[in-house]
């Protein structure tokens, strides 16, 4: 690493991740760790440390720094934390929480997006993340995961995805439509009871295979 992008990263976390409140040393200390210029696409080299999602194949994006870090601090990510990440992005995310958690499962629906997630996790030394080419919508998971990510928006909140938490566990999506939606936290309190908390508004592209809320004509 040299030294304009050592500055470049500090910078980024100083005026971007501090900023937002991004304060836990542990979610700093995993963004520090894992070289967010690699995971970047190479014609968004120039723009790996700005404040906004790149772009990546079919509609898709790379969250911007200071989401992927809030993200991550709203989870409380613990060492013997068992994750699940739906929507690869291009594994940036994944190698994050993996330098937090016990092990980490990325779902990607498209195999391209899923193939370079894997070609960028294998040149980082997380060896406790892996990439399934699947689509996360059709699995019926229960009590499952302590932690699960979801890095696309879905138009309302999806059941499936809540009953997969083990009980204490904590999901993070973003609920809504475009231009506005809110970032909401999950949390399974027990065998049928959950708690939600509306945590900021935000606008990301959707989850893939998705369904979007009926439309009535009059």
């Amino acid at each position: 690493m040299n030294l304009d992008t050592h500055a470049a990263r500090e910078q980024m976390i100083s005026q971007q991740l501090r900023t937002w409140g991004v304060l836990d040393e542990r979610v700093l200390h995993a963004v520090r760790a894992v070289a967010r210029e690699n995971f970047v696409p190479a014609a968004f080299q120039s723009l790996a440390f700005t404040d906004e999602n790149l772009p990546l194949a079919h509609s898709q994006v790379m969250l911007a720094p200071k989401l992927e870090a809030r993200i991550l601090q709203s989870m409380n990510i613990d060492s013997t934390d068992q994750v699940w990440i739906i929507g690869a992005g291009n594994g940036h995310l994944a190698a994050c929480a993996a330098q937090l958690a016990a092990k980490v499962r990325v779902t990607e629906v498209h195999g391209d997006l899923a193939d370079q997630a894997r070609r960028n996790l294998q040149a980082t030394v997380s060896n406790n993340v892996y990439v399934d080419n699947v689509d996360a919508l059709k699995l019926a998971l229960n009590k499952v995961y302590n932690v699960i990510i979801v890095t696309g928006s879905l138009p309302r909140p999806q059941p499936q995805l809540e009953q997969a938490l083990a009980i204490g566990g904590r999901l993070f999506a973003v609920i809504g439509q475009s231009p506005v939606m809110t970032a909401m936290t999950v949390t399974r309190t027990g065998e049928h009871t959950w708690t939600r908390e509306a945590l900021f508004e935000t606008d990301i592209p959707p989850l893939p295979n998705t369904i979007e809320p009926s439309t009535f004509v009059f």
